[in-house]
């Protein structure tokens, strides 16, 4: 690595930038006190080796400091879950909200900060939420007794869940001619502003169909950012799932395909049970799971990744 004068403008390279630059003095002040003394220049070259190896140390520091920077930008800096009923009608819908107050209820035992988007988007911040939830898109099936059945018959719902990183530096540019926007009355609770004025956002992404919306900030403004960025999550994502479609045989090893059709888990509630279908695996205690306590379904997944020992979900669990 070369010195460059803008390390200076970086807060976290400016003071090595300084000492380089010192020690760039320190060597031309004493070749200028040598004055063609053959003695004082051979103690000025003896003085170069040192602030040359010093100079290489901090090129080095500096180095690691930049990469280490590039590094987080492309981590996300939040994550965004997006629920969705599937089959089951009003049970569905239900089992959709029930995991986004799981999910809720999880984060507050990290002591993250969650935000709603919208009814079933939430956004969760930092980094190690993204690096928790990550597996959990796909779909999750429960089955049980609903509350208006009068026979007792089990049924079976689904919910479907995607988690979009949202990411500093978006690896995605929209072109914002692309974009068709409508403004709305955001509802819900939230005072006089939210029945008075057109805050909450839908973002319609023309050549994919991809529609968002934000109804959580107070402004209009934010709400198109927060949009934004949650589209932007929306098209690496799907691109993501592309290209592990693509390279499907290369499945071996991984969690899934990360795919939002693909079924990940069932909530039996008769059996006080829950099944990760692609680590094979079951935990019980179903309400104090419902109530946040997803701990080691979490951390089964997380040893499950880093060991690459876990295949593809069973399609008939």
């Amino acid at each position: 690595m070369e010195y460059s004068p803008e390390f200076k403008t970086n807060h976290k390279t400016a003071y090595l930038a300084e000492e380089y630059e010192r020690l760039v003095r320190e060597y031309e002040d004493a070749v200028g006190a040598a004055a063609g003394d053959a003695e004082l220049l051979a103690l000025a070259d003896e003085d170069k080796t040192r602030i040359e190896a010093r100079q290489g140390e901090i090129l080095g520091e500096i180095e690691q400091i930049l990469d280490k920077d590039k590094e987080e930008e492309t981590l996300p800096k939040a994550v965004v879950l997006e629920l969705r009923a599937g089959a089951g009608g009003d049970e569905a819908s239900l089992f959709a909200s029930e995991l986004r107050d799981m999910y809720i209820k999880y984060a507050e035992g990290k002591r993250w900060q969650a935000r709603r988007i919208d009814d079933l988007t939430i956004e969760f911040a930092g980094t190690a939420a993204y690096e928790a939830l990550r597996y959990e898109t796909g779909v999750h099936r429960v089955q049980r007794v609903p509350l208006t059945e009068k026979n007792g018959r089990i049924h079976t719902s689904t919910a479907s869940v995607a988690v979009l990183p949202i990411r500093t530096k978006p690896k995605f540019e929209i072109n914002m001619a692309d974009i068709e926007m409508e403004f709305s009355r955001s509802g819900g609770a939230g005072g006089q502003n939210v029945n008075k004025v057109e805050s909450a956002v839908r973002l319609i992404h023309k050549p994919t169909g991809i529609d968002v919306r934000s109804t959580s900030e107070r402004s209009q403004l934010n709400n198109r950012l927060k949009a934004l960025e949650l589209l932007s999550a929306k098209l690496e994502t799907i691109y993501e799932e592309e290209e592990a479609k693509k390279h499907a045989d290369l499945r071996s090893g991984q969690i899934g395909t990360g795919d939002r059709s693909e079924k990940i888990r069932t909530y039996n509630f008769p059996q006080d049970r829950v099944t990760d279908h692609r680590l094979k695996e079951s935990w019980h205690n179903l309400p104090k799971i419902m109530l946040g306590g997803i701990d080691p379904i979490i951390e089964a997944l997380q040893t499950a990744a880093a060991s690459g020992g876990v295949g593809a979900a069973d399609s008939d669990d």
